[in-house]
Formats: structure tokens, sequence, C-alpha cells
């Protein structure tokens, strides 16, 4: 009997994990459900982008850790997400997506170019022997901590620093 109840169990265990694996969540879903990324979820909540970024896609998401947001000058979070903050808040998101499925396999070796949906901006994806670095309009640089988290429309990868728009060019 116990026998009968062990195979019983994983077979329906089996069973639940492949319905499960069957759709994958989105990129919202996903970064909802991991505690390191509750600030990320709480600024894409406040600047409305979270139905968008739950759609079909494909979407590239470069996302910061709470730590990262945590590394901002003091208050740089609040301030953004105060609904008079709303623009600038969605400009510094949509910083961090591009409407393409890049995994890493896809980004070339070197320092490329890449334009993300706030098509003003661009960043400079770098990718050598040490792994990915993601180059900012401030000249700064995250690394990419964790690549190819994939979702039903698109991919996430895990990046250590916020980036920033603005004036220095981002490939060196």
């Amino acid at each position: 009997m116990t026998r009968f109840l062990k195979t019983t169990a994983a077979a329906l265990a089996a069973t639940i994990a492949l319905s499960g694996a069957a759709k994958a969540d989105n990129i919202v879903e996903i970064a909802a459900a991991d505690d390191r990324f509750s600030t990320l979820v709480a600024a894409v909540t406040a600047a409305g982008l979270a139905e968008t970024l739950s759609g079909p896609g494909p979407f590239t998401v470069y996302a910061p850790v709470n730590d990262a947001f945590a590394a901002l000058p003091e208050g740089t979070v609040e301030t953004l997400l105060k609904p008079e903050n709303k623009g600038q808040l969605t400009d510094v998101l949509l910083y961090h997506v591009d409407d393409r499925k890049l995994t890493a396999g896809m980004i070339p070796s070197g320092s490329n170019y890449f334009k993300p949906i706030l098509a003003s901006q661009r960043l400079c994806i770098t990718k050598g022997s040490g792994g990915v670095t993601i180059a900012d309009g401030t000249g700064e640089s995250a690394n990419v901590v964790i690549a190819d988290i994939m979702a039903d429309n698109g991919v996430i990868h895990v990046i250590d620093k916020v980036l920033l728009p603005g004036t220095r060019p981002a490939c060196h």
C-alpha cells in the first residue's frame, strides 16, 4: 500500500509539474513572485506599465534587484514614485526594456549599442569572458548577475545597478 501511495504521489507531482510547465509566467508575474524585485514591481505598478509588460511582448527586461535601487542616492526611489514624477519614472523604467527577446546567446561578443524602448537613449552592452555588462547614459555599468530567466512574453536579465538615462555616450 505504501509503495502504491508513493507511486501515485509521484505521478501526481509529475502531472502538476508538467501542467505548470506548459504555460510560463509573464515577466510581471515572475518579478512579482520574487522578493528581490519588490522595488521594481512597485515602480512598474506606479508607472502604469504592469499591464504592458504582462502583454504579449516580446520584451527583454534588464531587471535591477532591490539592492540596486537602495544604492541610488537617498530619496531617489521615493521621489520617482510620487505621482507628479510618473513621466520621469516611466522613462527610467523604459530604459530597462527592449522590445525584442534577447537571450544572452543572442548578444554578440564585444561592445554593441542597443536601443531600449526609451528611444532617445542607448545602452552599451558588452559581452566578454568576464560576463555581460550594460553601460548607461551616466557612464556607469551594471553587471548581469543572472541571465535568461524565460517568460512567456520575453526574457529577464537580472542586473545589480539601476540604469539611468544621461548625456554621456553609453559605449566608450
